[in-house]
């Protein structure tokens, strides 16, 4: 525990980068409330935990650390413990009933309203649970502790529109709310100032963005407008949904110098049959000819996507659709996923779930194709000279090889010779030496090495902060020992 009158947090987060950012809001909450975060092994006075519903076991994930802080909790009653995210917006009062010793639930709507529901428990030493069913603050007016002193999530639009039928996501974060232009920009903008190179754009379904506005091409003059902004080297986004992806943004994406050559464009299935029992709007001629139009635009484009193997009532012909498409797409990279019955959305409720044993049968062919494709397009990249920012905790070799890690343009993860005073935050230029199906390997000299303010950030280990929290400036610092678990959920993935 901390020294008497401050008090400690930490934010244990699970699922998409959604709510890896909403975390980071949640820490910018708690440290204007005056706390601080945990060190090293110290037992924490607050534990955030900040959860993800998309996958089946999400429930029992969260219970078993709940039950691991029984006893932590049982022997300093003055210790809270606090639930918010996606599985409290839907088991809301069930987490008190299953965890009595919960002290606040809170849903994604209302983020805000942590530090007083926290202040209310103590007060009346009983639980509290408030869930809201509509937006009340967009999450972007809240104080940020931001992760990375080099990258950052911005946020451009909470919530989504669409229905397909194994995703639970719209009934948990609402319909797609629009945070204005001006708003986004100015957030990136200081971002920029404050040294950081890489901003990603976050949506539950970027490319619509502007829907609430009625402008259509917003999403695209969004990503032109982030080209005009000083010091920003690195312009990402996620995710699009293939039925919106339009041609103005690939545009946008080829024109803009700072936007990558990179994509994620979620496929989910192949058969165009299981397309529309999904309620996907788009089928597999339509999403190939997008990476058409993508790849001569920019022929240096590197595509991944999400595909979920098993989808109800999938047969052998619909799994084979999804090879082929995957054969002829030549994905860079794909996060795979078993179908498993997601309660609360209408393809729990479908006949002919498929067998278990199937399931893992198809997956492990499509893993090993993909793995197939992966590696012979990173081979083709060797000799390539390759621009890198330098990342934190990327490489879990490094200290054994005497590599760094960091991040190519196109988003490919690299592993390279580590030079005298490089740092995170940094660029370098270096050779790719070999190619690995998941990774490039650099074990050539460094070509160039560029200090940034950024990098001088993370060695002095401060966070510089904004002024002005409140409109929605973020903070900046060392990225926390607590990090995301990622589920690897598809949730943001529509």
């Amino acid at each position: 525990m901390a020294e008497t009158g401050v008090k400690t947090y930490q934010v244990r987060t699970f699922g998409c980068q959604m709510n890896v950012h909403d975390s980071e809001r949640i820490g910018g909450l708690l440290e204007e409330a005056g706390y601080v975060p945990a060190e090293g092994g110290a037992d924490p006075d607050l534990v955030v935990f900040n959860t993800c519903a998309v996958r089946e076991n999400a429930d029992n994930k969260l219970y078993g650390n709940l039950g691991h802080l029984r006893p932590a909790k049982t022997a300093n009653p003055d210790m809270q413990i606090a639930v918010g995210g996606c599985l409290a917006q839907k088991d809301r009062g069930e987490i008190v009933k299953r965890a009595p010793w919960v002290d606040a639930v809170f849903g994604t709507h209302n983020i805000g309203a942590l530090p007083t529901l926290l202040e209310r428990a103590r007060h009346n030493k009983a639980a509290e649970v408030e869930i809201l069913e509509s937006l009340e603050v967009f999450p972007s007016t809240l104080p940020t502790k931001r992760e990375s002193t080099y990258s950052g999530w911005v946020s451009i639009s909470v919530g989504c529109n669409n229905t397909c039928t194994f995703c639970i996501v719209p009934s948990l974060r609402g319909k797609e709310k629009d945070r204005r232009p001006g708003e986004v920009l100015a957030e990136v903008r200081a971002l920029a100032a404050e040294g950081v190179s890489e901003v990603t754009l976050l949506g539950q379904n970027v490319n619509t963005y502007g829907v609430e506005f009625g402008d259509k091409y917003a999403f695209g003059k969004l990503l032109r407008s982030c080209g005009e902004i000083d010091g920003l080297e690195r312009v990402r986004f996620t995710s699009p949904h293939p039925r919106n992806f339009t041609d103005d943004v690939i545009a946008a994406m080829a024109e803009t110098p700072n936007v990558c050559h990179s994509l994620h464009m979620p496929l989910q299935s192949g058969s165009d049959r299981v397309l529309k029992e999904m309620r996907r709007s788009y089928r597999s001629k339509k999403y190939l000819e997008i990476l058409d139009k993508v790849r001569q635009a920019m022929p240096d484009a590197a595509i991944t996507t999400d595909i979920i193997v098993g989808f109800p009532g999938e047969t052998e012909e619909d799994f084979q659709a999804t090879l082929d498409v995957v054969e002829a797409a030549r994905f860079s990279s794909a996060f795979t996923f078993q179908y498993s019955i997601r309660p609360g959305t209408p393809a729990a409720e479908m006949e002919h779930q498929v067998p278990k044993a199937v399931v893992q049968e198809r997956y492990d062919r499509l893993v090993a194709l993909q793995e197939r494709i992966s590696w012979e397009e990173n081979r083709k990249l060797e000799g390539a000279e390759v621009e890198v920012l330098v990342t934190v905790g990327d490489g879990r070799k490094d200290e054994a090889t005497g590599r760094m890690t960091g991040r190519a343009r196109d988003g490919r993860l690299v592993h390279f010779a580590a030079g005298a005073g490089v740092r995170p935050g940094d660029v370098v230029t270096t050779a790719v030496t070999y190619g690995a199906p998941h990774h490039l390997v650099a074990d050539s000299p460094i070509l160039a090495h560029r200090r940034t303010k950024a990098g001088d950030a993370w060695e002095a280990g401060t966070a510089p902060k904004l002024p002005g929290v409140r409109l929605g400036m973020p903070t900046i610092g060392r990225k926390p020992a607590a990090a995301a678990e990622p589920d690897g959920c598809a949730c943001g993935s529509h």
